[in-house]
């Protein structure tokens, strides 16, 4: 069964079981789903705690053994099994496709993992651990659900604070879930319980974003001006290398190029995101509901102003390397508005 963090509480209280997977693209979330279940086990009595590393030589047989040890102190055993890398290998697959086939007794099982992309989703092994137990994803947050999660997170702390401070808050630690996690730590600390004002939002919150040049594409892709704007003083400030960030933008146009020409060809969108190199549903989302917006003439024309820049970047030609890459990117923002999604 799989659930999400936001369901685990409900879940929970229903009664702990044998078996918890908890990965996931978004580690704050993951951290906060194992402290959930690691408490709920200490208050059913599960009291002894075992905890088994895998990393680089680490042996498996150690599982085994874990599973058929008998405690001398506690009748009821929280184990827990980090894999920080993901990837078990075959010796470690086959050991936990055995493991879960006899789940031990009075012991509830926490398996740790990092993102675990679509492939290593349909590896026998983390089938099995899916099958077996309960999976709690942590997915991360996009940006346009940011200030939901925000005012869901203040609600619980009894406070409460307007759509346009929710917003403010959000652009400022875009990028940054554990940032945002923080500020409404500090919120509680600075203010008493009711609502907070947009004023005393602004004067607490510091701008705390961290930009990430992986990320201009989507936003070139979304359109969104001012906010390609603040991401490239944040990227020029914090001293991001321009080469970097042309081929970010520069893979992006050409990724809307392979999809428009696919698109085309009458070749349905679920089969062009691979050769496209566009990772990732929520990505994928975006390209789909924004491509109608997008003509080959634009791609084009962007890939030789790209080749403009990389000229720029390597002291062949004078101009601003960043302000040239606003330019670029705004070709795709001020497109026409999008018409309705392309059907995958």
């Amino acid at each position: 069964m799989r659930i999400s963090p936001d369901q685990l509480a409900q879940h929970l209280a229903r009664g702990l079981k044998p078996l918890y997977t908890v990965f996931g693209d978004e580690p704050l979330l993951s951290l906060e789903a194992s402290d959930t279940i690691r408490a709920k086990a200490r208050a059913d009595g599960y009291v002894e705690r075992e905890v088994l590393t895998a990393e680089t030589g680490f042996k498996w047989s150690q599982l085994a053994m874990a599973a058929n040890s008998q405690s001398l102190f506690a009748s009821q055993k929280l184990l827990e099994i980090r894999i920080p890398n993901g990837k078990p290998g075959v010796e470690g697959g086959a050991a936990l496709q055995a493991f879960c086939a006899n789940l031990p007794a009075d012991t509830v099982t926490l398996i740790y993992l990092p993102e675990i992309d679509w492939r290593a989703q349909k590896a026998g092994w983390f089938e099995t651990l899916d099958r077996s137990g309960v999976t709690v994803e942590s997915k991360a947050v996009s940006r346009k659900a940011l200030p939901q999660w925000l005012a869901a997170r203040l609600k619980a702390q009894g406070q409460d604070v307007d759509a346009e401070a929710l917003t403010f808050v959000a652009e400022r630690v875009e990028g940054n879930l554990m940032a945002a996690f923080q500020e409404v730590q500090k919120l509680a600390l600075l203010f008493p319980p009711g609502p907070i004002s947009f004023e005393q939002i602004r004067e607490a919150v510091l701008d705390v974003a961290r930009y990430d040049v992986f990320n201009l594409g989507e936003a070139m892709i979304e359109g969104d001006a001012v906010r390609l704007t603040r991401m490239l003083d944040g990227l020029k400030g914090e001293g991001a290398a321009p080469p970097m960030a042309l081929w970010a933008v520069a893979e992006e146009i050409r990724a809307i190029g392979r999809v428009l020409d696919g698109t085309a060809a009458g070749r349905p969108l679920n089969q062009l995101w691979r050769e496209a190199r566009v990772w990732g549903a929520a990505h994928q989302s975006l390209m789909q509901q924004n491509l109608r917006r997008f003509t080959a003439q634009q791609v084009v024309q962007g890939l030789r102003h790209a080749a403009a820049i990389d000229r720029m970047v390597k002291g062949l030609a004078k101009g601003d390397v960043w302000d040239e890459l606003l330019q670029l990117m705004m070709r795709f923002a001020r497109a026409k508005t999008p018409s309705p999604a392309l059907r995958a």
